[in-house]
């Protein structure tokens, strides 16, 4: 069994990473979910169509090389009124390469999502989810630098881990959200089986609790 402290991020982790974003106050009830690794076909638009049935909005943390591979999907994402960031353009661990690898490969996945968001939005959308959750105090700097907010997280849903069963992930949400949780969820195959089981309920407890699911401002 997952211990809280993995799925719940600790207050002395938010304390001491203060530049980062853990958690959004907010003065309504208010929840954050967020997806990380797409767009994937078949995966991605299940996701998609769960969050239509409640109305809500959600942000999507996308790899550059799958946007390239699934535009479809990507412009699919946007055009439903949901928020994109930035998760590398090969999902790289930033622990496991130089910062100038790091960096290029970030920068390669800004020139996709730009190359790819439609003539209309004028913005680029500065928000930043670094795979695995690992940053480099270099890593970090320079993104930061950018203008970029970096997104983590306040619950893990674990639906990746393909040991636990879709109850278990959902427990880890329903048990450790509160008002202003942003929620990782993964559209990635590896995460299918328990992700849409686990999304549909979250979605299901938290608006029968008077809660809205709300996309991450960059601004």
């Amino acid at each position: 069994m997952l211990s809280k402290l993995f799925i719940k991020t600790p207050f002395w982790a938010k304390l001491i990473f203060n530049r980062l974003t853990w958690h959004i106050e907010s003065d309504e009830k208010t929840l954050y979910l967020t997806f990380d690794d797409g767009p994937i076909p078949g995966v991605t638009e299940l996701v998609l169509d769960t969050l239509k049935v409640y109305n809500a909005k959600a942000t999507f943390f996308c790899i550059g090389e799958n946007i390239e591979k699934h535009p479809k999907i990507f412009k699919r994402i946007l055009s439903e009124g949901h928020q994109i960031g930035n998760h590398t353009q090969n999902h790289l661990n930033a622990r496991e390469v130089d910062t100038d690898t790091y960096m290029e490969n970030f920068i390669s996945c800004e020139q996709t999502i730009k190359k790819h968001l439609p003539s209309t939005q004028v913005d680029l959308p500065k928000l930043f989810r670094p795979p695995y959750g690992r940053t480099t105090f270099k890593t970090r700097n320079r993104i930061l630098n950018r203008g970029y907010k970096m997104i983590m997280w306040d619950v893990l849903s674990a639906d990746y881990m393909e040991e636990l069963p879709p109850e278990a992930c959902l427990n880890n949400v329903l048990h450790n959200t509160s008002n202003g949780s942003i929620i990782v969820f993964h559209d990635s195959l590896k995460a299918k089986k328990n992700l849409i089981y686990t999304l549909m309920g979250t979605l299901a407890h938290f608006t029968k609790k008077g809660y809205v699911f709300k996309s991450i401002n960059p601004t």
